[in-house]
C-alpha cells in the first residue's frame, strides 16, 4: 500500500469521523471525496459503510454508562430501561426491513455524486423549514418517549438511505416535528446509529467481505481508528453547538456544500 493511498484513507477517516454525527451526511461527504482524491471501485462502497463502525465506537466509549445502566436495567426489569430498549428497537425495526429491500439500490446510489449534492441541498432547505415550523418539545428523555414517537423516527431515518440525506439530520428532524427536545433528539440519534451501523456494517460484509483483499481490509483498519478518534471530540462539541444555536449552521453548510459540489461536478 503506498503512502498516497494511506493518506487518502486516513482523510476519508477524518471526514467520516467529522460528520458521521452532524446532520451533514457522512456517506454523502466520504461519496464526494472519494471522488475528488479518486478514491473509488468496488470496495470503496464497503469501505465507506463499514468505517462508520469506528465512529459508533465512540457512541459506545461516550456513553458507555448509559448503556451499561440500560443493560442492569433491563436485569431488573425497571420501567426506564425497558423504555428505552424499546424505543430503540422501534426506531432500528423500519430501516432494517426497508434496507434488506432496496440494499442493491441503494449501492448503486453509492456511486453518484450528483445524487448527494441535491440531497445536501434539499436537506439543508430541509432542516430551516423543520426549525421554523417546531413548537415546543414534549418529550425530554429517552424513556419517557412514546412508542409512536420512536416508530416514527425510525421511518424518518429510512430516508437517510439516500446518500446526502444524513442519518442524523433525518433521525434528529423527525424527532423534533414529533415534539421532542434537541439535546433529545440529537442523543437518540447517536444511540439509534448503534444497531442501525452494526446491522448495516455486518450486512455489507456479509455480502462483500470474501471479496475483499488484505489490501481492502487494511484500508478499513485504518478508517475505523481514525473516524473512532476523531468522532470522540466531535459528539461533545456537536451536543453543545445545537443546544446554543440550533440547526440552522448545519444547514446552510448543506446548501453550500452542495451548491458547490453540483458545480465542480460539471468540469
Amino acid at each position: 500500500m503506498s503512502m498516497s493511498h494511506i493518506l487518502i484513507v486516513i482523510l476519508l477517516g477524518i471526514v467520516e469521523g467529522v460528520t458521521e454525527f452532524l446532520p451533514v451526511s457522512s456517506t454523502g461527504h466520504l461519496i464526494l471525496a472519494g471522488a475528488i482524491l479518486g478514491f473509488h471501485g468496488e470496495s470503496a462502497g464497503t469501505f465507506d459503510i463499514v468505517i462508520q463502525l469506528g465512529a459508533i465506537l465512540a457512541v459506545l466509549a461516550l456513553y458507555w454508562r448509559r448503556f451499561w445502566d440500560v443493560a442492569v436495567g433491563l436485569f431488573g426489569l425497571q420501567a426506564g430501561a425497558l423504555a428505552f430498549t424499546r424505543n430503540l428497537a422501534l426506531a432500528f425495526l423500519p430501516s432494517a426491513v426497508i434496507g434488506i429491500l432496496v440494499y442493491k439500490s441503494v449501492k448503486a446510489l453509492l456511486e453518484s455524486p450528483t445524487v448527494v449534492a441535491v440531497a445536501l441541498i434539499v436537506g439543508g432547505v430541509a432542516i430551516l423549514v423543520i426549525e421554523r415550523l417546531v413548537k415546543a418539545p414534549r418529550v425530554r428523555s429517552v424513556e419517557t418517549m412514546p412508542w409512536t414517537t420512536a416508530l416514527g423516527i425510525g421511518i424518518a431515518q429510512c430516508l437517510s438511505m439516500i446518500p446526502g440525506v444524513s442519518r442524523s439530520g433525518a433521525t434528529i428532524m423527525g424527532a423534533l416535528g414529533m415534539g421532542v427536545e434537541r439535546k433529545t433528539a440529537a442523543e437518540f440519534s447517536f444511540f439509534l446509529a448503534v444497531p442501525t451501523m452494526l446491522a448495516a456494517s455486518g450486512y455489507d460484509l456479509y455480502k462483500n467481505g470474501a471479496a475483499l483483499g488484505q489490501g481492502e481490509w487494511t484500508s478499513i483498519a485504518i478508517g475505523f481508528v481514525v473516524s473512532f478518534v476523531v468522532a470522540l471530540v466531535v459528539i461533545r462539541w456537536f451536543v453543545g453547538i445545537v443546544g446554543r444555536y440550533g440547526f440552522a449552521p448545519f444547514a446552510w453548510y448543506r446548501i453550500i456544500a452542495g451548491t458547490i459540489a453540483l458545480i465542480a461536478l460539471q468540469f
